[in-house]
């Protein structure tokens, strides 16, 4: 297969992941489906919109650029239009990088989410606090009893970040794909025949 046609692949795949990674962190700021009466009442790792700018707006550029690799020849260099296809090919490189850098923020903060558990009343004031720790609610289900505000709360989280981790994880893998096949068409060119192939 010739790298500028992996890549668009690689793009096509991006762009519905970076679609959901922002719908999930917006459906976050709805602890357990109902809006919040306060910003206090939303789980911190939400608000450092993860899914957001980490998996969605960091991720669409890099998708963008994928897809638009297999006609892109950066204008060719000295009338050469395999030298501007590999100068296309060394971008995505680029690209590639800060896409994986944002799906590892996701990613990360995904993970702290899930370790720390949702911030929620326990019913009998109306501050809002972490009742779990290092992720003992996960394993334990009858400590759920902590956390009655809002209702529904940890599996809400729990789904959504889980989510998050999930489409991160696999949109870091497919920047690290696009940065090898970035290496081998900077190297050989687009298709891969080392000798000028186009």
């Amino acid at each position: 297969m010739c790298t500028g046609n992996c890549a668009k692949c690689l793009g096509i795949t991006l762009i519905p992941l970076a679609i959901l990674s922002v719908l999930c962190n917006i459906l976050l700021c709805f602890p357990g489906g109902k809006v919040a009466s306060s910003t206090d009442h939303i789980t911190n790792e939400v608000l450092y919109l993860g899914g957001i700018l980490g998996s969605g707006v960091l991720m669409i550029f890099p998708a963008l650029v994928f897809l638009g690799l297999k006609n892109n020849d950066c204008c060719g260099c000295c009338g050469n239009e395999s030298c501007g296809k590999r100068c296309a090919m060394f971008t995505s490189i680029i690209f590639a990088a800060i896409g994986f850098v944002g799906a590892g923020y996701c990613f990360i903060i995904s993970a702290v989410a899930i370790n720390n558990g949702p911030k929620c009343g326990n019913g009998t004031n109306t501050t809002y606090i972490y009742p779990f720790h290092d992720g003992d609610y996960l394993s334990n289900r009858t400590i759920w009893s902590q956390c009655p505000e809002p209702k529904d709360v940890i599996p809400w989280n729990l789904t959504l970040f889980s989510l998050l981790l999930i489409m991160s994880g696999v949109q870091a893998v497919l920047c690290a794909i696009q940065a090898i096949n970035g290496l081998i068409g900077t190297i050989c060119g687009d298709c891969c025949g080392c000798c000028g192939g186009s």
